[in-house]
């Protein structure tokens, strides 16, 4: 569950999904994410400390700087590595939730 939030969270940053008012701020990004991967895992109570933990989140400029291992490289540069490395992940992690749901071993309960 953990590595499909953080494939949607990067297909959304790729995509070039983005809160207009705020263009630097990955909260948009990590709420869809949230809500695709994790959101029907979690009751109330972490839901909503989910919801406003996104305001500690660190601004896009940051995240892909991290990704980058501190090298300043043109937004433009990372977004297409993200793309490439999504390329060749999705197909893993699609591969291994299909193995869940032949085994029935999804856990469904709520945290």
């Amino acid at each position: 569950r953990g590595l499909k939030f953080i494939l949607v969270l990067l297909q959304s940053i790729s995509d070039g999904e983005r809160d207009e008012e705020h263009p630097n701020l990955i909260r948009v990004n990590a709420l869809k994410a949230y809500e695709i991967a994790l959101k029907k895992y979690h009751g109330w109570m972490l839901q909503k400390l989910f919801t406003g933990s996104v305001y500690a989140l660190p601004y896009k400029s940051d995240l892909l700087k991290a990704l980058e291992k501190g090298k300043e490289v043109k937004e433009e540069e990372s977004i297409e590595k993200i793309h490439q490395f999504l390329m060749r992940v999705t197909p893993i992690l699609d591969a291994i939730y299909e193995m869940y749901t032949k085994m029935n071993a999804e856990l469904s309960y709520k945290a």
